[in-house]
């Protein structure tokens, strides 16, 4: 609400504020460390804040962020199979919990073997239930004290879990209108880091040969 101005009058003040109806004062700086400090929390190196939590603690950490006012917005999980850099363990959860109000942003990473089952947070925060059930169905990540773990984006009859690294992929080479075409095997090594060419041309066109593709991009004429 705005300053009301009054006029200058004796016993009165110039300027009265309705307080009652002020918006609330955002956070000075969008900054954690005092609250993972408060939370005796380990901070993990990422881009983004993020703290390291063991899975027997997960549930109370969640409850103490919910208790002052965060909400959880997303959750996902990784495989590290084939990470370049050496990692705690094979797979981790994240939790992105977010204030509404002050814009403060914390990510709950949980380290887990394979195998290994991650609390679900669904007793805390509801918004659990799709999120964990993508990352289960996605990933294969179980999580204990879910009410409804099933799949929630792939087939009922497919076998796996699509985003695991070791997942099975199609070996159909895609051919592309221009003559170039995409090799799994080759795409595969390049997304590895273990090759530096992800794709080739048929015939006697090679990539770096300055001239006209063979057949054209474009028909004469236009699309047909």
């Amino acid at each position: 609400m705005d300053k009301v101005t009054a006029p200058n009058m004796p016993g009165t003040s110039q300027t009265t504020t309705d307080t009652a109806t002020q918006p609330n004062t955002p956070h000075p700086a969008r900054d954690v460390s005092q609250l993972i400090q408060e939370l005796k929390l380990t901070e993990d190196h990422a881009a983004e804040p993020t703290v390291v939590v063991e899975p027997g603690e997960l549930r109370a950490v969640a409850q103490s962020l919910k208790e002052r006012g965060f909400m959880l917005m997303d959750c996902v999980g990784i495989d590290y199979l084939t990470y370049t850099e050496e990692r705690p363990k094979r797979f981790a959860v994240l939790y992105n919990v977010y204030h509404p109000r002050d814009h403060r942003r914390v990510f709950l990473r949980v380290w887990l073997d394979n195998g290994q089952p991650c609390p679900s947070l669904y007793p805390v925060w509801k918004a659990a239930n799709y999120i964990e059930r993508e990352t289960y169905d996605l990933v294969g990540i179980e999580f204990e004290g879910h009410p409804d773990l099933r799949k929630v984006l792939t087939p009922d009859d497919l076998e796996g879990h699509p985003l695991r690294r070791d997942f099975p992929i199609g070996e159909t080479p895609t051919l592309f209108r221009e003559g170039r075409f995409l090799d799994p095997h080759a795409f595969r090594a390049g997304m590895n880091g273990q090759q530096a060419g992800l794709t080739g041309w048929r015939g006697s066109l090679r990539r770096g040969e300055q001239r006209d593709i063979e057949p054209p991009v474009m028909p004469e004429g236009g699309p047909k």
